[in-house]
């Protein structure tokens, strides 16, 4: 089963997220749906693309090409601003440019890594991995699921080409020595999440409450979040790593 890294090219991963969530809203409330969005794209900020250079980066020589960057900014702005509408906060543009340039040079870095110890993808490793990623979000099949990334403005080619590089970074994280995370790792994230739903049960109306479930119940899924936890701090630090060793410019 692949792994949706956070390292990923956020184009292709923000722009399915969008397509998602406007098929799930036309099934579930039509033309409610669709009146809501009208309003949603009224009051939505539009991204700054102004002054873009043309290569935003380079890593040991190769470079970032604006267009790929604004391709990947644009999506990520748009996910975050149909979230924003939520909290009435608007989405602070220059972080995000930040955010998304340092994702692409972590991608860049560990497809880098992956071609220099050998690694491959091959037609077949993106075919299987569309195939899971559409069976995950109940699609019939990955040619739905390309679509709907067409939809959204990325090509077969483009979105083939971000698979690619996913797997290969897959087969990266794989070889990273990941810590087993610890009885005290595990109970911590359960007591910050009691905390949480404590805050939330306080703001609700008497009766709205909703109980706290003991340790034993949660623990499954709060072993997969400590795992994953560790494996994103060891991802990480091997990134510092990769970094360290690079000749990185950047350009915005």
């Amino acid at each position: 089963m692949p792994k949706k890294l956070l390292l990923s090219l956020a184009a292709a991963a923000a722009a399915f997220t969008l397509a998602a969530c406007g098929a799930d809203g036309e099934e579930e409330d039509g033309g409610q749906a669709e009146q809501s969005q009208e309003q949603g794209q009224q009051a939505m900020p539009e991204p700054d693309l102004e002054n873009i250079p043309d290569v935003v980066a380079e890593i040991d020589g190769e470079e970032i090409s604006g267009e790929e960057f604004s391709q990947n900014y644009e999506a990520q702005f748009q996910q975050l601003s149909m979230q924003s509408q939520m909290t009435g906060e608007e989405p602070d543009q220059d972080e995000i440019k930040q955010q998304a340039l340092e994702m692409m040079i972590n991608s860049e870095l560990l497809v880098n890594e992956a071609e220099e110890q050998d690694f491959t993808a091959s037609d077949e490793d993106v075919d299987e991995y569309l195939s899971t990623m559409a069976e995950e979000n109940g699609m019939e099949s990955s040619d739905e699921l390309v679509t709907q990334f067409e939809e959204q403005g990325l090509d077969e080619e483009r979105v083939r080409e971000d698979v690619r590089k996913e797997v290969l970074m897959d087969q990266v994280v794989e070889t990273v020595d990941v810590e087993e995370p610890s009885d005290e790792d595990i109970k911590e994230i359960y007591d910050t999440q009691v905390e949480q739903l404590e805050a939330m049960n306080e703001q609700m109306e008497e009766g709205q409450e909703q109980e706290v479930p003991s340790f034993e119940e949660l623990k499954p899924d709060l072993e997969e979040q400590a795992a994953q936890q560790k494996e994103n701090e060891a991802v990480s630090a091997h990134l510092e790593t990769l970094r360290e060793d690079a000749e990185i410019e950047t350009h915005i």
